[in-house]
């Protein structure tokens, strides 16, 4: 396959004039629901380019800080912001794909279709596919792949290629920043394999990854930085650094005993 970064010319990339590339920047982040504390003292600044994984064990705020990121919930304390303004400035910039449930499998619609969704935000008042749209409609489906099976059902689909097909949505939608839910679960080895080469040829291309993700021996092969959540920040930076750190070690392994017995 073509590697994504010599095909890649959406108006989606992060990249900015001059050399610069745009900041994710969250400062004092904190959620309650009710009287319990979800996340607390989260801090880090993040730029185009990067693959940040979010990890730490059940309850302790991955989702929750994935929806604020999303815009699926309101920051209660602190501030997100992207390009240095409110994170709700730039929402559609950002795309969120989540896990892939039952619904979406069964859903019957075709792969081309539900990589025209990434064009709503762009529609006009008439609601009407231009022939820019459906340019941008073909050109992520090429990035992904997904030329051969572009007609064909999702719920035809393997697990891979469904993945694949919800990451062309977000590049028809022209996001700077890909936010994903355990993207890799599920999945076989071959397609894990294929899905980690897509996510790192597109930070090479400019994108900002951010993904939740659970799979402890796989974090330096995929991701450049981590940020390891236990209802507050534990640790943030360089992955390798941060996964030979003995704090991140104890509270990760613990909750994942067999971690070095897998191997993508």
């Amino acid at each position: 396959m073509e590697p994504i970064n010599k095909m890649l010319n959406l108006s989606g990339r992060c990249q900015m004039d001059h050399g610069n590339k745009h900041p994710l920047e969250v400062s004092g982040l904190e959620y309650h629901y009710g009287s319990k504390c979800a996340l607390k003292g989260v801090n880090f600044s993040i730029t185009c380019g990067n693959r940040l994984a979010i990890l730490g064990p059940n309850g302790a705020g991955k989702t929750t800080f994935i929806r604020l990121l999303a815009g699926l919930l309101s920051c209660q304390q602190g501030e997100i912001s992207w390009r240095s303004k409110p994170i709700r400035d730039g929402r559609r910039e950002i795309a969120y794909l989540p896990q892939i449930d039952r619904h979406q499998q069964n859903f019957p619609i075709r792969v081309r279709d539900v990589v025209a969704m990434g064009r709503f935000p762009h529609l006009g008042h008439f609601g009407r596919i231009t022939s820019k749209d459906r340019a941008k409609i073909d050109q992520a489906i090429e990035v992904m792949n997904l030329e051969k099976i572009a007609n064909r059902q999702i719920d035809q689909l393997s697990g891979g290629q469904q993945q694949r097909t919800f990451i062309a949505r977000a590049l028809a939608q022209e996001a700077h920043v890909l936010l994903l839910d355990e993207p890799f679960n599920g999945l076989d080895v071959e397609s894990r394999c294929h899905l980690a080469d897509n996510l790192r040829e597109l930070s090479n291309s400019g994108h900002l990854i951010i993904a939740s993700h659970h799979q402890l021996e796989t974090v330096v092969q995929i991701f450049t930085e981590a940020l390891v959540l236990d209802q507050t920040q534990i640790a943030f930076g360089d992955a390798a650094k941060v996964m030979n750190s003995d704090a991140v070690r104890e509270i990760l392994h613990s909750c994942h005993p067999n971690a070095h017995a897998r191997t993508l």
